[in-house]
């Protein structure tokens, strides 16, 4: 398995990041791939799981360990592949997701994309007291300064739809995201999951 790659930042998509490393670009699909605007043309390193069968073979790339375990564990759970994982992580802190977990919130989990009651429960069931790591970990996702793009509003309704998030959705949250004064497109797609969550 590859644990994780250093390499320069070369693209950065609505669903992943193209991380150039000896000569090969890495396509690796991130949770919120817009974090990585700062490092565009520098060097980084992305935690990775790379995920096998038979008709794919796929490397998904977070931040630090502690997000790649958590993402490992909830594709774990029946019903929840590596997209509705990324989906997950990307529209709440993990933090969030595991209290949720070991409140049994199920009400706070289906706000998800993709994750019904039956998922919720099975999320609870699967994973309740296997967090326990979690306690003290304090995960900052803040939004980082970045140079902003005239197309960021366009660029996050993109990366929204993406992230499984139907235009019925978007159109509901969209008159608040063009009151905000401009921002870039990473903070127009924290400001958007934050409406859609409550």
């Amino acid at each position: 398995m590859i644990d994780y790659i250093m390499g320069t930042v070369k693209y950065i998509h609505t669903d992943h990041v193209v991380l150039e490393c000896g000569h090969i670009g890495y396509k690796i699909h991130c949770p919120n791939p817009f974090i990585y605007q700062q490092e565009l043309g520098k060097q980084t390193t992305i935690h990775t799981y790379q995920h096998v069968r038979e008709d794919i073979l796929a490397l998904y790339g977070f931040e630090n360990l502690d997000e790649r375990d958590l993402f490992i564990k909830l594709i774990q759970v029946s019903g929840i592949g590596p997209k509705g994982a990324l989906a997950i992580l990307a529209s709440g802190k993990p933090e969030q997701v595991v209290q949720a977990i070991e409140n049994e919130d199920e009400k706070f989990l289906t706000r998800f994309p993709g994750v019904g009651k039956k998922t919720a429960r099975q999320m609870i069931l699967d994973l309740k007291g296997k967090l326990t790591n979690w306690t003290d970990v304090q995960l900052e996702f803040e939004p980082t300064e970045v140079e902003v793009s005239d197309s960021g509003l366009d660029d996050a309704i993109e990366a929204l739809g993406a992230l499984g998030y139907g235009q019925k959705e978007i159109k509901k949250v969209m008159p608040q995201l063009k009151n905000e004064e401009t921002l870039s497109t990473d903070q127009y797609i924290k400001k958007a999951l934050q409406l859609l969550l409550n």
